[in-house]
C-alpha cells in the first residue's frame, strides 16, 4: 500500500494546469479526460526516478564520483596485421577483393 501512496504523491505533485501548459508548449491538443491520464503517466515516471535515486552506487576513496573499473585486457603482444585474414574471409560466405561481402541497407 506504501507504493500507491507513493505514487498519489507523485500525481499530486503534477497539476492539472501544469498539464495544459505542457501540451501547449508542445504543441499538442490535449483533452480533458486526457489531462488525469497524463497526471497518472508522470506521476508513475516520477516515482520511478525516484527509485532510480534511491539505488545503490558504489563509490570511489574521494566519495564524488561512482567507481570504474577496466573491463578490456591489456594488449599485451598484439598479432601482425592480417595474420588471421585468409582464414576469416574463407568463413564469410561471399568475399569482394579482400573484403566480406554484405548487402546494401541504405
Amino acid at each position: 500500500m506504501q507504493n500507491s501512496g507513493k505514487r498519489d504523491i507523485f500525481i499530486k505533485m503534477v497539476t492539472r494546469e501544469e498539464i495544459q501548459k505542457l501540451a501547449e508548449l508542445s504543441r499538442i491538443e490535449v483533452g480533458e479526460d486526457e489531462v488525469e491520464k497524463l497526471r497518472k503517466d508522470i506521476g508513475g515516471i516520477l516515482e520511478y526516478v525516484d527509485k532510480i535515486k534511491s539505488a545503490p552506487v558504489s563509490v570511489d576513496k574521494e566519495g564524488d564520483k561512482p567507481a570504474l573499473r577496466n573491463v578490456f585486457r591489456e594488449d599485451g603482444e598484439p598479432h601482425e596485421s592480417g595474420k588471421f585474414k585468409d582464414v576469416l574471409l574463407a568463413e564469410a560466405p561471399e568475399t569482394e577483393d579482400g573484403f566480406v561481402k554484405v548487402k546494401k541497407i541504405l
